[in-house]
């Protein structure tokens, strides 16, 4: 537990970024709204301008705010074209797959052993499970299943249909912002509920992506496994760098 102590002794750019966070994490900033000047943050924090302007480029390489030239700074807005950018790792050719779905509603249950390890949760929470087939070409691709921290997601439940991109909904409608994913990536065997699903024979071997994604301060609020019948056109493509 860190103490008043070593909180002062924190490099001050970084307990201005901890400020800043917090005023995106209750609202007081929404998605897509111009924050403050670097000029008035250094005046409202009694720090210096580049003290200012280092808490802020953390914020830009960490996915919470982002710059645009001659506008300002603005708080990160999730928007379809950007998350099938940032979280899409499916490609044909060059291009990325942007794949449909067919939705389901989300359907709270009490959280399993599993979920609970990944999502953080203790004994007795419960989640939302979202199961959704993911069509190409009318053809079914992806089958997803999606489980969801239900005290960080109220009211979700109540949509009948949820969009392709689901990182937009969970920060307008929850205020629950995405700001990085860890994926893990396994061959497996389709047994035969997900064969049936994606009209494929039991046994048809398929890509599994596990990936857990992760909001303000490092939490794990989505814990997804996408089952990929890939074509001979489709691979999965990351960059590192």
């Amino acid at each position: 537990m860190t103490s008043p102590n070593d909180a002062a002794r924190r490099p001050r750019y970084l307990q201005v970024r901890e400020q800043l966070v917090a005023r995106i994490q209750s609202g007081a900033w929404a998605p897509g709204q111009l924050i403050p000047s670097e000029i008035d943050i250094a005046k409202q924090f009694g720090v210096s301008q580049g003290t200012a302007r280092m808490a802020v480029t953390a914020l830009v390489a960490e996915n919470i705010v982002t710059r645009r030239q001659g506008l300002g700074t603005f708080v990160y807005e999730h928007t379809r074209e950007d998350e099938l950018e940032r979280f899409a790792r499916v490609f044909n050719g060059r291009e990325r797959i942007d794949a449909d779905s067919r939705s389901w509603q989300p359907v709270p249950a009490k959280a399993s052993r599993v979920e609970r390890r990944e999502l953080d949760l203790v004994a007795g929470c419960k989640v939302l499970r979202i199961r959704r087939v993911r069509v190409r070409d009318d053809i079914p691709f992806i089958l997803e299943r999606i489980s969801l921290p239900e005290a960080l997601f109220p009211g979700l439940a109540a949509h009948h249909e949820l969009p392709d991109m689901l990182y937009g909904i969970y920060q307008r409608a929850c205020a629950v912002m995405v700001v990085e994913a860890e994926e893990r990536i396994t061959a497996v065997l389709a047994d035969r509920s997900t064969a049936k699903a994606l009209r494929i024979a039991a046994g048809t071997p398929l890509l599994r992506i596990e990936r857990v994604a992760r909001a303000l301060q490092g939490k794990p609020v989505e814990w997804r496994v996408s089952l990929c019948h890939l074509s001979a056109d489709a691979h999965y493509l990351a960059r590192l760098k």
